[in-house]
């Protein structure tokens, strides 16, 4: 024999004998045991919520500070030119211009972590100009003495290496001071691991991939752009550079480009000998909105900005008349 009229009925229709579904159960009184209480529905929601969220991968957040705008001329609102991409808690610090270590601890104060001097450990350059570097043992010496226990890592053109010994040795009393005197000290922090690079792929951890690229810059055998990849952006830097398509080949979309310039305007004023050397050596505004057409930046952010009288907005200017994307002049601890 087969089911029933009322069984049939009964796997036809399987939600009449769900609580909800039926009054007269609804109102059913049904004694629970006392061996095993019910747990709180709270503990449950909570205890959901903890594994899904530690089951869920962490979220890349990258963020570009520029720590300073400026050039070789002084100028006490603009600090030497330095940039950091930081990405989730750690600094990557492109040049280390004079002031590098005030501004990364004025920025630090306000909110970046990653910037505190004994966090900061690892550095590239882009050239070996005295306005990128003049504050490298501002950040060997600040960064140890504030804590570092690693040795700094620098990477840089042909030379870097031999920069960071005579820097060691300049700085050697200083160094035996510390390490053999009352002051509590890392042992490694004061050391430097420098390495000189040329072009390609030079840094590589879990969260970053570093490539750098040559580009052209008032006769330096080596001069370099850096290109730092994240999971979430790409930033490109220019560095010191005229007019190169290595940059609009490192950026080609890339999120961020951080590029040097002049104003186009206030260029005729100056002196045919510093005419020369600004062409052969740095980036208009106007080839800068050339190049930023062709390089397709979601954002283009100007910086070591030589203005002979300009102001940001006659830059902002001189871009957008042949530059239609988005493009800021930046400042001093700007986050972008």
């Amino acid at each position: 024999m087969g089911p029933s009229r009322r069984e049939r009925r009964n796997q036809l229709r399987p939600l009449r004998f769900l609580p909800w579904a039926n009054p007269a159960l609804m109102s059913a009184r049904v004694p629970h045991p006392t061996k095993y209480p019910r747990p709180m529905p709270s503990i449950l929601v909570l205890l959901f919520a903890v594994l899904l969220v530690t089951a869920l991968p962490a979220q890349t957040r990258t963020q570009v500070v520029v720590l300073g705008t400026g050039t070789p001329n002084p100028d006490p609102e603009r600090s030497g030119p330095a940039v950091a991409v930081v990405v989730n808690g750690t600094a990557y610090l492109v040049d280390a211009g004079a002031g590098v270590m005030r501004r990364a601890a004025q920025a630090a104060r306000n909110g970046i972590g990653a910037l505190f001097a004994p966090r900061i450990g690892i550095l590239f350059l882009t050239h070996l100009h005295s306005d990128h570097t003049i504050g490298l043992p501002d950040v060997i010496h600040t960064g140890w003495v504030a804590g570092r226990e690693r040795p700094l890592r620098l990477f840089g053109p042909p030379g870097t290496a031999e920069l960071a010994r005579h820097l060691t040795e300049a700085w050697s009393a200083d160094i035996a001071n510390r390490t053999r005197g009352l002051q509590p000290h890392t042992p490694e922090g004061w050391r430097v691991d420098a390495r000189d690079v040329v072009e390609g792929v030079v840094y590589r951890d879990s969260q970053v991939t570093v490539t750098a690229f040559p580009v052209p810059h008032d006769g330096w055998k080596v001069s370099l752009g850096y290109r730092v990849e994240s999971k979430d952006r790409r930033v490109v830097i220019s560095g010191d550079t005229r007019p190169s398509d290595a940059v609009v080949k490192a950026c080609a979309g890339c999120d961020v480009l951080i590029h040097e310039v002049y104003s186009s305007g206030k260029f005729a004023g100056l002196d045919p000998k510093w005419r020369r050397y600004h062409a052969d050596a740095h980036t208009s505004a106007t080839q800068l909105a050339a190049l930023a057409t062709r390089a397709r930046p979601k954002l283009l952010v100007l910086y070591h900005q030589l203005y002979w009288g300009a102001s940001d907005s006659d830059l902002l200017r001189e871009v957008r008349k042949t530059y239609p994307g988005a493009v800021v002049s930046a400042k001093d601890l700007g986050v972008y």
